[in-house]
């Protein structure tokens, strides 16, 4: 069974707190639309694309009692019913954009600065996955999210 997306959040501006769409375009090698980090071409790699897993920003309430909206974790896509760092390392589709994990994308100090102390303990191996975008589409809430075989 495919994971889901549930939310996409870009902002163009550092240090602001991404605003919700309802879908985003994914451009090869370069980031997404409107947010900050979109690059003309050659993005570094791991910086195209992030996702978190609804699972984690709810067990961090759970297990830590700090609430965090998912917009909050500063990630581009939320989804529910797949493990994101299982992908390290994989291609995968989101929607009709193929992608690619690169690394666990760690908490941080600037994070925990942003949000609530705690968050990085909480956060830690599962704060999400910074991926690169492979091929251009769009992205949309409710689109699968699937490991290639």
């Amino acid at each position: 069974m495919p994971g889901r997306v549930e939310g996409i959040f870009v902002t163009p501006e550092h240090g602001e707190l991404p605003e919700p769409v309802e879908s985003v375009r994914a451009l090869a090698g370069c980031g997404l639309e409107g947010n900050r980090y979109l690059f003309d071409e050659d993005a570094p790699p791991g910086t195209a694309l992030t996702l978190i897993a609804a699972e984690a920003v709810e067990a961090l309430e759970r297990e830590h009692r700090i609430a965090l909206e998912p917009r909050a974790t500063r990630r581009n896509v939320l989804t529910r019913g797949i493990d994101v760092n299982e992908l390290v390392g994989k291609r995968f589709r989101v929607g009709d954009v193929e992608c690619e994990g690169v690394e666990l994308c760690e908490p941080c100090a600037h994070l925990q600065s942003l949000t609530k102390d705690g968050v990085i303990k909480g956060l830690t191996h599962r704060g999400g996955l910074n991926a690169d975008i492979l091929s251009d589409g769009e992205i949309s809430i409710g689109d699968a999210v699937v490991a290639d075989a």
